[in-house]
């Protein structure tokens, strides 16, 4: 399958099809396609059961039910594909076996062979306060997958034992060696009045980490769809206890 990633940082994907090829994408992510292309959508899984657990997965992740497929009816077609703001699209191949995980809505389409799964967050810390509650999307190989996240990248891979502190809403995935915690900032005036959050993510190797440098709890606080809370974002890694003591600043 080839692909040709489009753009600085308002970035679609535009992927050629031959016959035998199929790629599946979250709805409404669809940018263009040539007439050689049929668009269906379809519930995930071959088997009723499998589709069932399919809807499953889809409805505790926020996604919806139905996944668009697209295959070529005949020669070389097109489909493109753009996220839902201004950000850039990262393709992630994964041999069999090998998983990526990823944060909610960042899913934007992958090659049939992609398992679409759920990962729950191990530790309830993480899940309280990592901003991205129990449940990450995981994606697992052999495949390509493509993600997207808010402004530009910074992607790094991480030796064993290599760390970062990162703001948890900066997260758009790893690889699923990495491991991920949650941790207290240590000086409380730094965590309160920061500006920060009380907490941060933890992110330690080996493996590949992707951060973006726009989140979608920045992009709605600077268009005015959010009020900007004391303490943290009410979205961001603070935002749980920022409520509590921060207040609205109406």
């Amino acid at each position: 399958m080839r692909y040709e990633i489009i753009g600085d940082n308002l970035q679609f994907v535009k992927i050629f099809l031959t016959p035998g090829e199929e790629v599946y994408a979250e709805a409404g992510k669809m940018m263009f396609k040539t007439p050689n292309i049929l668009m269906e959508s379809k519930l995930l899984g071959k088997s009723g059961m499998e589709k069932l657990t399919g809807v499953l997965k889809r409805t505790i992740t926020g996604e919806s039910l139905f996944t668009t497929h697209f295959k070529s009816l005949e020669g070389e077609g097109i489909v493109a594909f753009a996220g839902n703001y201004p950000g850039r699209i990262e393709a992630i191949t994964l041999s069999p076996g090998k998983s990526f995980i990823a944060q909610r809505d960042a899913f934007v389409c992958a090659e049939i062979s992609v398992e679409f799964s759920i990962a729950f967050q191990k530790h309830v810390g993480v899940a309280l306060f990592g901003g991205e509650g129990f449940i990450l999307e995981k994606f697992t190989g052999p495949g390509t997958v493509f993600i997207h996240g808010g402004g530009d990248f910074y992607i790094t891979d991480l030796k064993e034992e290599e760390t970062l502190h990162i703001d948890t809403g900066c997260i758009v995935g790893f690889d699923e060696t990495v491991s991920y915690e949650i941790e207290f900032v240590k000086d409380i005036k730094t965590a309160l009045f920061g500006g920060e959050g009380i907490f941060l993510a933890t992110l330690r190797g080996p493996g590949r980490v992707i951060l973006q440098s726009l989140t979608l709890a920045r992009l709605r606080r600077e268009i005015g769809g959010r009020v900007v809370r004391k303490g943290g974002e009410k979205f961001g890694i603070g935002g749980f206890l920022g409520d509590i003591v921060g207040g609205s600043e109406d």
